[in-house]
């Protein structure tokens, strides 16, 4: 079965998952910029940009695919991911199922997020309340700077998952600390990287953002 980017990054966000903002007042490390976005990130949305590329067969050069969209998110536990190129994709979380709408198939997958986020890249922008909760299912370490961002490692503390670790990238600005890239490595090697623009803070988001209905015909799985 071939996989496109969009469903590769579904497959990855079951293991993980991510988002980025814009947080006052920068300081000299990524785990600094992390412990304020986590404090003061309550609501978001954005524009994104996603890569994954998958490791290189023997013989071959590794293959990348590209995809863009939308999304929102709102603590605790609530996300939508809307994917319009190159494949129409929705993902949503209402803070107790999981959806995912394949528009190609008319297919729709529900899982219960407690089974499905848990120590996850999600928990980092949807789920933790403090960077105590965090540490609590993460190792967070501070990483060199790199393409004019800082950076924070974190690593799950089970390791009987298929995440292996997630880099996140903040860009300083005059106006604080922006959160700019997410980067997750999986224990197969695949790579996917996400980069975020035209990102609004805390904006005010009406509850039907993070409501689901099921297309009429499509088929529900639920795993």
């Amino acid at each position: 079965m071939m996989f496109t980017a969009s469903r590769l990054f579904v497959r990855a966000l079951l293991l993980c998952g991510a988002v980025v903002a814009a947080v006052p007042a920068a300081r000299a490390s990524g785990l600094d910029s992390l412990d304020r976005f986590v404090k003061a990130a309550r609501s978001g949305r954005a524009s994104f940009t996603q890569v994954v590329t998958s490791p290189a067969k023997e013989g071959q050069t590794s293959r990348s695919k590209t995809s863009s969209g939308s999304f929102e998110f709102q603590r605790p536990g609530r996300f939508r991911f809307i994917y319009r190129k190159p494949f129409e994709q929705t993902l949503v979380a209402d803070g107790q199922t999981l959806w995912m709408y394949d528009v190609d198939l008319n297919q729709v997958t529900a899982r219960k997020q407690s089974q499905t986020l848990g120590s996850t890249p999600a928990a980092l922008i949807a789920a933790a309340p403090d960077m105590k909760a965090l540490q609590a299912d993460f190792d967070l370490r501070d990483e060199p700077d790199r393409d004019g961002l800082q950076w924070v490692q974190a690593t799950p503390r089970t390791k009987d998952g298929q995440l292996q670790a997630v880099r996140v990238g903040f860009r300083v600005t005059d106006k604080g600390s922006e959160l700019a890239v997410l980067e997750i490595l999986d224990s197969f090697g695949q790579r996917s990287v996400l980069t975020f623009t035209a990102f609004e803070l805390n904006p005010v988001l009406a509850a039907s953002v993070f409501q689901f209905k099921v297309p009429a015909g499509a088929d529900v799985i639920r795993p």
